[in-house]
């Protein structure tokens, strides 16, 4: 090719290059953060689409915006030089029509979200920018000061709250990375719902552990799934992985998520594995992680389901997780215990498959209780294997807060009479310590 000819190329491919960027100010946004620039925003990724794809740039600014849609084939990139302010208005976050999901069998029973993508293919969430949540408007002081659990609340009633920030459903090809997200109100950070083949990657999720349920990364139903390089604190769970179908016209498992190089804090659980009457869990690999200022650091906790009016977090199928494998995990200050697999005792229309083959390795934990292994009655935990461990458990004193004050610690550093393991069995402890720092101690059953 001669050099005219190989100009000509380049000066086409950087034409395709710019055409394929939607700048969301040559749309009407203004970011000056007291203009809502969501009509504008959403033009820009409305435009991409139509142009079969293409990278919607927020930058320069603070971009106050209410509900957006990402569609098909759309970058959405937030430079490191903008700001993606969330609306204080609740109204602006309406429900999205019944699509993917059924918006009735949603737990909180609310289709609504700040970015919200249904049964999109090659999206992105990109750039250094920042999604600010604006929880502030959201959340307030409890007035008792007695308080237990977590220092703030909502404002809205469960029914008018923002229950997700980014929910993602029945989408393929997906990519979140580099983004930082502060700010989340009483909702999940990340909704990752009956999608394949999704890349998370470099996320800085800094949510304020004193507030309720706003969980960092929400792997439901999906497949392929791998988060990577994170940094999430949370005041609710910072990664989670159920496979509740119940908001799908049908059920689909969780499977092949793998996470690996994050650090996380948690005002209730590091990880968590499924709920209630989830469906299959499985083939998961969790790896290289740090966890301190956490209540519980990998729970499998499956409770009973709560017979109360306004209680939607629940599935339609008996859970069953198996395969998953925990390694190179370092603990410090778990405000409950490190590793919690429980089960609920036998209830009328509480379902549970079976919970086993699941592999500990080099885990190294300091907090205030061990690991709590505990079956039900007719229904053992089976061939959970730890190797090369170790478990110190520590005074009170050692930790900075008042456990009741620590979230989920409330609740799940409940009282074992000293024993590891109910109800279980093929649990073995392989090279495995455990050293107790507390005053006075029962010792250790098994």
């Amino acid at each position: 090719m001669n050099k005219m000819k190989c100009l000509a190329f380049a000066t086409l491919a950087a034409g395709w290059a710019l055409a394929a960027d939607f700048n969301v100010r040559e749309f009407g946004a203004m970011g000056d953060g007291e203009t809502k620039d969501t009509i504008a925003i959403q033009s820009a990724i409305d435009a991409a689409n139509a142009k079969g794809g293409g990278r919607v740039v927020i930058e320069g600014g603070t971009f106050l915006s209410g509900a957006l849609m990402l569609k098909s084939g759309v970058e959405l990139y937030i430079d490191r030089t903008a700001k993606l302010l969330a609306s204080p208005d609740i109204a602006d976050f309406p429900d999205w029509p019944d699509g993917h999901v059924v918006r009735e069998n949603l737990p909180r029973q609310r289709l609504a979200a700040f970015i919200y993508a249904d049964e999109a293919a090659n999206i992105a969430i990109a750039g250094s920018g920042t999604i600010d949540c604006n929880g502030k408007y959201h959340i307030k002081e409890k007035a008792n000061p007695d308080w237990k659990g977590w220092r703030y609340e909502r404002v809205h009633p469960m029914p008018k709250t923002l229950p997700r920030v980014v929910f993602f459903a029945g989408c393929r090809d997906v990519s979140i990375r580099d983004v930082t997200m502060t700010g989340q109100p009483a909702g999940w950070s990340y909704w990752i719902h009956d999608c394949d083949r999704v890349q998370i990657a470099g996320l800085k999720i800094l949510a304020n552990v004193r507030y309720p349920n706003n969980d960092g990364i929400h792997v439901n139903c999906s497949r392929d799934v791998t988060i990577s390089g994170c940094i999430i604190e949370t005041g609710d769970d910072s990664i989670v992985v159920r496979a509740n179908s119940r908001s799908l016209k049908e059920n689909k498992p969780c499977e092949r998520i793998v996470v690996n190089n994050c650090t996380l804090r948690s005002w209730s659980s590091g990880i968590r594995i499924g709920w209630i009457d989830d469906g299959a869990i499985r083939d998961c690999v969790f790896s290289d992680i740090a966890m301190h200022d956490t209540s519980v650091g990998v729970s499998v906790n499956l409770p009973k389901r709560r017979n109360k009016p306004g209680w939607t977090d629940y599935g339609r199928e008996a859970t069953l997780v198996e395969n998953l494998q925990f390694s190179n995990i370092r603990m410090n200050g778990i405000y409950a215990r490190p590793v919690l697999i429980t089960m609920v005792g036998e209830e009328a229309g509480t379902h549970i498959a079976a919970v086993r083959d699941l592999y500990f390795t080099n885990i190294h934990a300091t907090g205030l209780e061990f690991p709590l292994l505990e079956g039900r009655e007719g229904m053992a935990i089976e061939n959970i294997v730890f190797s090369n461990c170790s478990f110190k458990r520590v005074p009170e004193t050692s930790l900075q807060e008042d456990w009741r004050r620590h979230g989920y610690a409330v609740n799940d550093r409940r009282p074992s009479d000293g024993y590891l393991t109910r109800h279980a069995k093929g649990v073995r402890f392989d090279n495995t310590v455990f050293d107790d720092l507390t005053e006075t101690t029962k010792g250790v059953k098994q």
